[in-house]
């Protein structure tokens, strides 16, 4: 089986990220990239099957700066067998439906049984990737599972919902997102981090894959301003002196809030 995990390098979670006021995106200059914790989680995925099964293959894509080379060199390390790298300046900024073409048609390039990816990134948290990059290539979808199962031909999953958990079964090829429900990825050893700088980055652009970024009829999203958030402001402060009830529906009346 060829396993796909779509990979995200992202600003360091424990660390505070910023926006840059030029381009109202992430700050990536000023913070340690790393990959998503959520993404390593679906390589997890992969490699538990891996364990069981010596002849899978995985390959971990992302679209990232040339930075992010040594981030999806971890992947390697942990113990993808082969990396995609998707460059481009014209991708900076790139919305939902922009990089969901740009991951399909990576995903497409690499050959696949089955892609693998988190549920949200922690920089973006939108949540609409595994789906869009589904929809593109025409197959079904098991998305947000909490449990996932692999056989050589269909995955099964478990989603858990506000009042009820839903069981899903679907035929490979698939899209699969996982949530943090899954287990943390394995640390990387130092075999496998010796092993990782033998192993293969290819390195692609958006033209290599046959997509436009720039289409004259494409439908994108844009920034139209960005502004600093501004200072927090102390809150109103009630003092109960037999009228705090009074005092508190006067606030939530004055701001719209009842």
């Amino acid at each position: 089986m060829k396993i796909v995990v779509l990979m995200k390098v992202v600003p360091d979670t424990y660390v505070d990220r910023t926006l840059s006021l030029e381009t109202g995106l992430a700050d990536r200059a000023t913070a340690d990239l790393v990959l998503d914790e959520i993404d390593e989680r679906a390589l997890e995925v992969a490699l538990a099957h891996a364990d069981e099964d010596p002849e899978t293959e995985i390959v971990a894509v992302a679209m990232t700066p040339e930075p992010g080379v040594t981030s999806l060199r971890k992947a390697l390390a942990l113990g993808a067998t082969s990396a995609l790298q998707v460059v481009d300046d014209r991708l900076l900024g790139a919305d939902v439906v922009l990089t969901a073409e740009i991951l399909a048609a990576a995903v497409q390039h690499v050959g696949f049984d089955l892609v693998l990816a988190g549920d949200a990134s922690t920089d973006g948290s939108g949540g609409a990737v595994p789906a869009a990059v589904a929809e593109l290539l025409a197959l079904p979808c098991a998305t947000a599972l909490a449990e996932v199962e692999l056989t050589a031909t269909e995955v099964t999953g478990v989603r858990a919902s506000d009042g009820a958990t839903v069981r899903l079964t679907a035929p490979l090829p698939a899209v699969v997102s996982v949530t943090e429900a899954l287990p943390e990825a394995r640390m990387a050893g130092f075999k496998g981090i010796i092993a990782a700088k033998k192993k293969t980055i290819e390195t692609v652009s958006a033209t290599d894959l046959g997509v436009d970024p720039e289409p004259a009829d494409a439908a994108r999203s844009i920034m139209l301003a960005v502004a600093e958030r501004p200072a927090r402001t102390a809150g109103t402060k009630i003092v109960d002196s037999g009228d705090a009830g009074e005092q508190l529906a006067a606030f939530l009346l004055e701001n719209r809030l009842a």
